[in-house]
């Protein structure tokens, strides 16, 4: 019989804190109860987002009746209780305790980093400890400047324990432990060797004091004396808020507060990536392309001078529909809506758009048919109240890290059950309750599995799927036709394994459905996303109660940039040209073709059948993003004109006739959209590289040298934003933001006055093949290509490399650090070999970060899964 708790159990305590009554859940602490009523207690070793130590002993209170006083941080409150938190004693407690603390804390603050934003120094100051008559021998322990990114001064340590719990209970990684006991307690790495762990800086960011310090921020200079820009993070999909501390020009340092909505975690990328804006590799001044093939230097004027009457004349002797732009996950709404625009009001094409074609917008058309909207259906803090949560193809903290810090929150606080499947082993694998480690290719079956093995226990939440939705029979019947035998005989996946994945997934109702690349640029993407989809239908995920659906990506504003209309299929808001293109074209004082332009792949058609003559890639290097390199290549080479507008040099922007730099998230201002679906605004932090322009900028002035209406190019960010507010229909909320003009909301998916309906699924059967498979994904350290430019990435990442298990290393007499061929039927590429047991055998893994290794060369489609022979180079 199910456990029911008795009405009369209290779920509130009542206690007074210095003469007020205070009432609060139970379990909360004296110190939470005291915060309550704005009482401040000290502390040096409590953290909000972790459990409770105890460590420092600054918070002691005296509790009525009790002789001895208490630790606040960690002393639960009790009904009826009277605590006191400050008197002359508990004052004297706290100032021995702080005395005793500093005997062997080296008073080196002239030389620490920490100065100035020390907890340690504010609490000395606070208790007004300014001498200390206690004495030791002096016992210096080393400083680990053997760590990659972060220095250890163990001396400086007093034991608050910050940093191993965040690693532990935030991270996971449990890299860093205390070792010995005593005087001798050190932070450590567990064997002692140089620190190998995620490198996210959370510990940095946790310490109270100077012992763990970041190394490329060392020296820098006093944090007063630079300037802090709330602004929001431009590397993954997650939208960690974050502030950039910057001076002359230059970003020196990214933190993040406790308070924010990432809580203040971050992962390497957003505390570490900040040295591509600074890199020597920018991209400082307009590059136009002579008579005999070569890149010279120009200026604005003439730049995009060339670009307007270039790109009027191959309208005029082709058509508008003789050009064709590329738009990029990496820059605002506000700029990717005016590319858009200037594609479809100044160009008058809808031949347009981005890399999302390979795998996310294809999963998000599914998805927005079945649900009616594209995205996560709720916002990300809803996975940690989630009573299971199913992550399915996606290796979440190389992907999206912030979906992962939620989940292993879920996992540890709230006792979620977590299934895991994936073709590979990651580091979510030690949270999971079960791991599906299916073969590659066969992701449409894993996900097809799971429905059948809910159907078939009967766990299907009929509550939702009755009123919410229709077509149920539909998946019923296709699923009765794929039997569980030839499901494990493409999966390698049990019905055993399945059903109880199952009843997994099916725990307590509030189910959290997420997923990856591994799904979206499957083989056989339709049907996996598409059964994917049908597993949040059937498990209520996104229903009320449940805890959403949730579309990974790896780049920051995949979301947003469809949103904005970077696709040839819709206009902004997803609306469609024969429901919109008219009243758009009256808004923008223009026409707008109504007939849908050609996507990504069409494109690269169009170019080689010579129908399309002019490209405008902007933030987007084809060459590293497209399958198929050398095909592309040709491609781009055969152009009448290529304008590329990026950070960097690419291998792309290497072919461009024009090239114009644009600026990075720093240094402007705009708003991204998670892939949850969070609209976040932010300001300028610095100044450009050099001439390099905004994106926005140099767009509106293009605009107006090809298409000089007054009306049609709005100017400013402020109004920019209010044009896609009153055009798209996409948000349901418009507020003033603190730090910034204009806040949006988007609109949450509600089935009140429509249904989602559920789709058949029919899985092809992976193709056989001999030899290895190559699956092409993404890595902890790097964040597509940009961080590749940050040499603080690059310290503990450097290159590319194939993980190959160790079964078939040996078979193949390779040994790790050796160089292996590897050639598909379309080309080949040498990388060196990481002996892995995260890989199955059969199955080799390589990152697609680096720009050196050409890995797109092996591929002719969107799957990130190829055959591949192997040969010891």
């Amino acid at each position: 019989m199910a456990h029911t708790e008795s009405s009369d159990t209290k779920t509130t305590a009542t206690l007074t804190i210095d003469g007020r009554q205070v009432t609060v859940p139970t379990g909360s602490t004296i110190l939470e109860a005291a915060a309550k009523l704005g009482i401040d207690i000290p502390t040096l070793c409590w953290l909000k987002k972790v459990s409770t130590t105890g460590a420092c002993r600054i918070c002691v209170v005296d509790i009525e009746g009790v002789a001895l006083p208490q630790t606040a941080c960690n002393t639960p409150v009790k009904d009826g209780i009277s605590v006191t938190t400050s008197t002359p004693r508990l004052e004297e407690i706290r100032k021995k305790t702080m005395e005793l603390m500093l005997v062997n804390h080296p008073l080196d603050c002239p030389v620490c980093d920490a100065a100035g934003e020390c907890d340690l120094q504010d609490s000395c100051f606070r208790l007004q400890v300014d001498k200390n008559k206690y004495g030791a021998a002096p016992d210096p322990l080393p400083i680990r400047y053997d760590w990659p990114l972060i220095e250890n001064c163990t001396t400086r340590c007093i034991l608050c324990e910050k940093c191993t719990k965040v690693c532990h209970e935030i991270v996971g990684a449990d890299a860093i432990v205390i070792k010995s006991c005593g005087d001798r307690s050190v932070i450590d790495t567990p064997d002692g060797t140089p620190l190998d762990c995620d490198f996210c800086g959370n510990c940095i960011n946790a310490c109270p004091t100077g012992t763990l310090l970041s190394k490329p921020f060392k020296f820098r200079g006093r944090p007063w004396t630079f300037d802090v820009t709330p602004s929001i993070c431009g590397f993954c999909s997650s939208g960690c808020q974050i502030k950039y501390h910057s001076r002359e020009g230059r970003i020196e340092r990214v933190t993040s507060s406790d308070d924010g909505y990432n809580k203040g975690n971050l992962c390497i990328n957003g505390r570490f990536g900040y040295a591509a804006f600074n890199s020597s590799g920018r991209l400082t001044t307009p590059l136009l392309m002579d008579n005999a093939g070569n890149q010279q230097k120009s200026s604005w004027e003439q730049a995009l001078g060339t670009a307007a009457s270039k790109l009027k004349e191959i309208i005029a002797t082709s058509g508008s529909n003789a050009v064709a732009g590329i738009g990029s996950p990496r820059v605002t709404n506000e700029e990717n809506y005016l590319f858009q625009k200037f594609m479809r009001g100044a160009i008058g094409t809808n031949n347009i758009d981005s890399e999302a074609r390979l795998g996310y917008f294809p999963a998000q058309i599914i998805q927005h048919e079945m649900l009616g909207y594209s995205g996560g259906t709720k916002g990300m803090a809803a996975i940690e109240n989630a009573s299971a949560i199913v992550v399915i193809g996606a290796d979440l903290k190389a992907e999206s890290p912030g979906f992962a810090y939620r989940v292993i929150q879920a996992a540890t606080k709230n006792d979620a059950t977590l299934v895991l499947a994936t073709t590979r082993v990651t580091s979510m694998n030690k949270f999971a309750n079960e791991f599906l480690q299916y073969r590659p290719g066969s992701e449409a079956f894993l996900a097809a599995g799971l429905c059948k093995a809910v159907l078939s226990e009967s766990l299907e939440n009929t509550t939702f799927i009755s009123q919410n939705t229709s077509g149920s029979e539909s998946l019923t019947t296709s699923l009765e036709a794929l039997s569980f035998d030839k499901i494990q005989e493409a999966t390698g996946i049990g019905e055993t394994e399945l059903r109880q994945a199952a009843r997994l997934i099916s725990n307590g109702g509030r189910t959290a459905v997420i997923y990856g690349a591994e799904v979206m640029r499957a083989g056989d993407a339709m049907a996996a996303v598409t059964a994917v989809v049908n597993l949040a239908l059937l498990t209520g995920a996104v229903g009320p109660t449940g805890a959403g659906i949730f579309p990974i990506d790896e780049k920051n504003n995949s979301q947003g940039m469809l949103d904005m209309g970077v696709c040839p299929e819709y206009l902004p808001g997803y609306h469609t040209y024969d429901h919109a293109a008219a009243a758009f074209g009256t808004a923008w004082n223009c026409t707008i073709p109504t007939k849908p332009g050609k996507n990504l792949f069409q494109i690269i058609d169009a170019i080689e059948s010579g129908e399309i003559k002019a490209l405008y890639v902007m933030g987007s290097d084809l060459l590293h993003l497209m399958p198929n390199h050398a095909r592309v290549m040709k491609a781009l080479q055969k152009l009448d004109l290529l304008i590329v507008q990026d950070l960097f040099l690419t291998e792309t922007a290497r072919l461009a006739h024009i090239v114009l730099p644009a600026v990075t998230a720093a240094e402007k201002s705009g708003s991204f959209t998670t892939v949850d679906n969070r609209v976040q605004f932010f300001n300028k932090a610095v100044s450009a590289a050099g001439l390099a322009h905004t994106d926005a900028d140099t767009i509106t002035r293009l605009h107006n040298l090809i298409a000089p209406v007054p009306t049609i190019a709005a100017t400013g960010i402020d109004a920019v934003a209010k044009e896609i507010t009153k055009l798209s229909g996409l948000y349901s909320e418009v507020c003033e933001k603190s730090g910034c003009s204009m806040g949006r909301t988007k609109a949450r998916v509600e089935f009140n006055d429509r249904k989602a309906s559920f789709k058949a699924i029919s899985p092809v059967p992976p193709v056989a093949s001999t030899g290895f498979k190559l699956a092409l994904g993404t890595m902890l350290y790097h964040n597509g290509t940009l961080s590749t430019w940050s040499e603080n990435n690059l310290t503990v990442a450097s290159e590319g490399y194939v993980e190959i298990a160790p079964v078939d290393a040996a078979q193949a007499g390779i040994s790790g650090g050796d160089c292996i061929k590897l050639v598909s039927a379309t080309g080949s590429c040498t990388l060196k070999a990481k002996i892995s047991a995260a890989v199955q055998p059969g199955l080799l893994f390589a990152p697609v970060h680096f720009r050196e290794t050409h890995l797109n060369q092996l591929t002719t489609n969107s799957d990130r899964t190829v055959a591949v022979t192997i040969q010891k180079a």
